[in-house]
């Protein structure tokens, strides 16, 4: 017959390591938003608020293209239709109304069209829905702080490399072996912290965003957010990942001399990894022990 026994910390505590909440294995999750030399165009959009902008960009970029083709061509057609050379007796007649209303009639409809679009995608980034999972970033010079609400417990989250991780912001040997330890590769260089914000994929993800001295922004492009982080207001934004992976993000708001070097590391895990790994952060970061369960025969 078998029988469950509940070990408190003190195989809790032998069973962790200093950086155990953080193992959520940086190895096996594939590296999708992050900025490649020489590239141009956007990071792969993994969330809802990131494909509806980017698909927004691409449409507008469509529209002010054809309107500057088609104003250059008129402009074209006019200087050599009507040059001197070609017309020696230009017209004197002062307004055409057709045209007049045409001009102006048409530039409306087109902003309309843009409005009609662009409104629905901005409300559905400031209406906040329901979150699975609330977090609390607090901008500071020059790093993060975060705080899982829901589960009272927090941690801050330096650039690898960084001064106050004794780092001289250069990729030295040693922050390339630090970058190597934790996963990373020589060219995350500026974009890994030392701790990276873990969320469940598929999950809606809110975070409150907040600033300790200066105003710095909370930003990752693929998942399509930037918020203003104002000392002394609570400003909130949302996402819902839909692919696992690492991305990064950096402050993007100018904060002071060392601005560049505050980034954001956000790693998109499944259910039961998030599950694992808020259980070992929990008693990393706030000595919150779980209570591990194991079966014995008698």
């Amino acid at each position: 017959m078998k029988k469950q026994l509940t070990l408190a910390s003190l195989l809790a505590g032998f069973t962790s390591l200093p950086a155990w909440a953080q193992s959520v294995d940086p190895q096996g999750l594939e590296i999708i938003g992050a900025p490649i030399d020489g590239k141009m165009g956007f990071q792969p959009g993994v969330t809802e608020l990131a494909t509806d902008l980017q698909w927004l960009d691409g449409m507008i970029l469509v529209i002010i293209t054809l309107i500057s083709l088609f104003v250059t061509g008129l402009m074209i057609w006019v200087a050599i239709r009507y040059n001197a050379k070609r017309n020696p007796t230009p017209a004197t007649f002062t307004h055409h109304t057709p045209v007049e209303i045409a001009w102006t009639i048409v530039p409306i409809l087109v902003l309309v069209a843009i409005g009609a679009w662009s409104l629905p995608i901005l409300f559905r980034q400031q209406e906040i829905p329901v979150a699975d999972v609330t977090i609390k970033a607090t901008g500071n010079q020059w790093y993060w702080s975060y705080e899982y609400v829901d589960s009272d417990f927090g941690f801050d989250s330096y650039m690898i490399g960084a001064p106050a991780l004794g780092g001289e912001n250069m990729k030295t040997p040693e922050v390339i072996a630090q970058l190597e330890e934790a996963g990373y590769s020589e060219s995350e260089w500026l974009l890994a912290t030392d701790t990276a914000v873990v969320v469940p994929i598929n999950k809606t993800i809110v975070v409150q965003v907040t600033g300790s001295d200066v105003i710095h922004a909370w930003a990752v492009p693929a998942f399509g957010v930037k918020q203003d982080a104002v000392p002394g207001r609570l400003a909130e934004l949302w996402f819902k990942a839909e692919k696992e992976g690492v991305y990064f993000g950096q402050c993007s708001e100018l904060c002071g001399k060392a601005h560049a070097y505050m980034p954001i590391t956000v790693k998109v895990v499944s259910e039961e990894a998030y599950e694992e790994w808020l259980n070992r952060a929990a008693e990393e970061y706030a000595g919150i022990f779980q209570p591990l369960t194991v079966a014995s025969a008698d």
